[in-house]
């Protein structure tokens, strides 16, 4: 690699201080110092949160303090104002490995249509172990997200997508997101390393979802991106009955959770509903 890119690191922070050292942290220590750390404040009521982002005084990291605007905004604000070529959404709860950004940005400058670089995972906190995410294909990834927020993209390919989409008002923003870079042709990559840790509570959004959110949400990807699935939708006739009945044998043999089984069907039978297959 002949030239050092700049990456900015994006750390949107609501009421969440008490991670945010170790998070900065597993930043500041990459094998890859070309970057910089953009901590978006997202208008935080915890007082000792307050304390800490008016206090935080790190190399190479700024703290930007705006109203509460929501996860989607905090995003593309920190974005707007990036010097960086690349980009590396971060929660400010979770932590990455020390080369995730050498060996991302190795990836991306020897393939000029690589969009997204993501990588093997891990849990820690309330929960710990391998998260066993299936492996990237396409079209299957129109049926259900397995790249997780914190992917490196090219800022200029956020600029033509323009940004993340803020009609994501119940969570899924980067699912949606990925899927506008797809929607460019972009290559995926995963770095068959685990350099992402992510952190188990039980504030996490997705855990919280209702059936009715998660439904609406669902709806709202195909509405973002209605040319991809309609032309997929042979393939994603054929996948999701797969899916269908891959989750109706675990049901049987493994006493697999028949709510969910039950929710992926109407997701997926709304989905083949919109394609005007159903």
């Amino acid at each position: 690699m002949n030239s050092s890119p700049m990456v900015s690191v994006i750390i949107p922070c609501y009421n969440q201080g008490e991670y945010l050292y170790d998070s900065v942290s597993s930043v500041l220590a990459q094998t890859y110092q070309n970057f910089e750390i953009i901590i978006i404040n997202d208008g935080s009521t915890c007082p000792h949160t307050i304390k800490i982002l008016h206090n935080f005084h790190q190399p190479k990291t700024v703290v930007i303090h705006t109203h509460n605007q929501g996860l989607v905004c905090s995003r593309n604000n920190g974005i707007k104002i990036a010097r960086g070529k690349y980009i590396l959404p971060l929660d400010a709860d979770d932590k990455i490995g020390n080369t995730y950004l050498q060996e991302a940005v190795e990836l991306l400058e020897n393939n000029h249509n690589l969009g997204i670089v993501y990588s093997q995972a891990e849990f820690f906190g309330n929960k710990t172990g391998k998260w066993e995410l299936p492996k990237y294909q396409f079209p299957h990834i129109l049926l259900g997200n397995v790249i997780f927020c914190s992917g490196f993209f090219r800022k200029s390919d956020w600029e033509k997508v323009g940004g993340y989409n803020p009609s994501m008002i119940y969570g899924w923003e980067d699912y949606d997101f990925w899927l506008s870079l797809i929607e460019l042709k972009r290559d995926v990559v995963c770095i068959p390393n685990v350099l992402f840790y992510y952190r188990q509570h039980s504030l996490s959004m997705t855990n919280s979802m209702t059936e009715e959110q998660i439904l609406y949400t669902f709806n709202q990807l195909f509405k973002n991106h209605t040319s991809l699935y309609r032309e997929n939708k042979l393939k994603i006739l054929f996948f999701s009955t797969v899916k269908i009945l891959k989750l109706l044998c675990k049901s049987v043999l493994y006493g697999y959770n028949s709510q969910g089984i039950t929710l992926m069907i109407l997701i997926l039978k709304n989905l083949l509903r919109n394609l005007d297959i159903a």
